[in-house]
């Protein structure tokens, strides 16, 4: 009879221990994954807040740069990705289309010097700017909550838990070489002087 009741107590203290590290382990997913997703909103609110701006943005430089249809229509596909997208993944995929269309955006704008005197346009383009440098911040910090979270559901025996809660890595948001650097705009040397032709460009 002693034996029973001990041989019940190791099962219990078993049992007790088992579930306690569940819960352990499953709060400790929850936690990971709430993480996640509020560096994700952040990251969004600035994607968001980007789109917007582009949308102004292309509207002023029309006025004087009404002929780069190819260029407008890559921003309107882009933006359109954007609204359109329906998880980080696809997000981050179409934010990526809309790095590329505007560093063309802006080479295009080189062309046009006359749009630097416009005060809507210098507003823009310094929003523009603290959004980038926002959104760089942002996709900084999420990128290390990500890694941190796939690290954790990963490892065993973490993997284990995670696998039976249905906890899959998250996304991160890669930054391809090409899109590190949102090219700048340089109106230095583009200016004609007055009645006459756009300076040559000095020798090396």
């Amino acid at each position: 009879m002693k034996a029973g009741l001990i041989g019940l107590a190791v099962v219990v203290v078993l049992v007790l221990g088992l579930g306690g590290c569940v819960a352990g382990s499953y709060n400790q997913l929850v936690r990971g994954k709430a993480d996640v997703t509020n560096l994700w909103a952040q990251v969004d609110n600035q994607l968001q807040r980007r789109n917007d701006l582009i949308g102004n943005l292309v509207e002023t430089v029309k006025g004087a740069a009404g002929q780069e249809q190819a260029v407008f229509g890559e921003i309107a596909n882009a933006r359109a990705a954007m609204a359109g997208a329906k998880s980080p993944g696809q997000t981050i995929a179409a934010a990526q289309g809309m790095d590329g269309a505007i560093g063309r955006l802006l080479v295009v704008m080189e062309n046009y010097p006359q749009l630097k005197s416009e005060d809507a346009f210098r507003t823009l383009m310094d929003q523009l700017e603290g959004t980038e440098n926002r959104l760089a911040t942002e996709r900084m910090r999420y990128n290390d909550g990500v890694k941190a979270y796939n690290i954790l559901v990963q490892s065993f025996p973490m993997n284990l838990f995670a696998g039976f809660f249905h906890y899959e890595p998250a996304t991160p948001y890669p930054v391809p070489e090409a899109a590190k650097v949102v090219p700048k705009v340089d109106f230095n040397g583009l200016h004609a002087p007055a009645g006459g032709a756009a300076p040559a460009p000095a020798k090396p």
